[in-house]
């Protein structure tokens, strides 16, 4: 959800507002979800008796989540409610698409970190590590053709 809502500007042929809205929202429903999977697996730790927050995976995570909250919250009220002056939304543009990419490409490394983190603890045959590490090569190219569609001109 999180990408597409990167590539809402891009990728929805509407007004401006409309591809606000549609940013906005599909930002609001991928911090839900990484909020509902981060309250998940503190269950899941807390069940099994197991430590939470000792691998790089689980701080990256973490920090992957806060930083996307911290970054809908002050957006919300930089450019919807009640919005700040068209001058001051102007010069925070190119620092809020910045954080945005940032913010992606740490989910993406959390994303990375959890399939190594799942490969070296799992008794894996060759095969289902292969699988593993294919997945891990498909996020990569993933990220990268997100960030392609970011950085490039828009053709019309």
């Amino acid at each position: 959800v999180n990408q597409a809502a990167i590539m809402a500007y891009k990728a929805v042929p509407a007004r401006k507002r409309t591809q606000k809205g549609v940013h906005l929202v599909l930002h609001l429903m991928s911090l839900a979800a990484g909020i509902v999977g981060i309250i998940v697996i503190f269950k899941v730790h807390r069940e099994a008796g197991t430590a939470n927050m000792q691998t790089l995976h689980s701080w990256l995570g973490i920090s992957t989540i806060s930083l996307h909250g911290l970054q809908w919250v002050f957006a919300f009220f930089a450019y919807c409610f009640p919005g700040a002056e068209k001058s001051t939304r102007a010069k925070l543009l190119p620092w809020h698409s910045f954080a945005g990419m940032v913010i992606f490409l740490l989910a993406i490394l959390t994303a990375e970190t959890g399939l190594v983190r799942f490969n070296i603890l799992g008794q894996w045959l060759n095969t289902e590590a292969y699988i593993v590490n294919f997945i891990g090569l498909l996020i990569l190219l993933y990220a990268i053709s997100v960030s392609l569609t970011v950085i490039l001109p828009r053709s019309y």
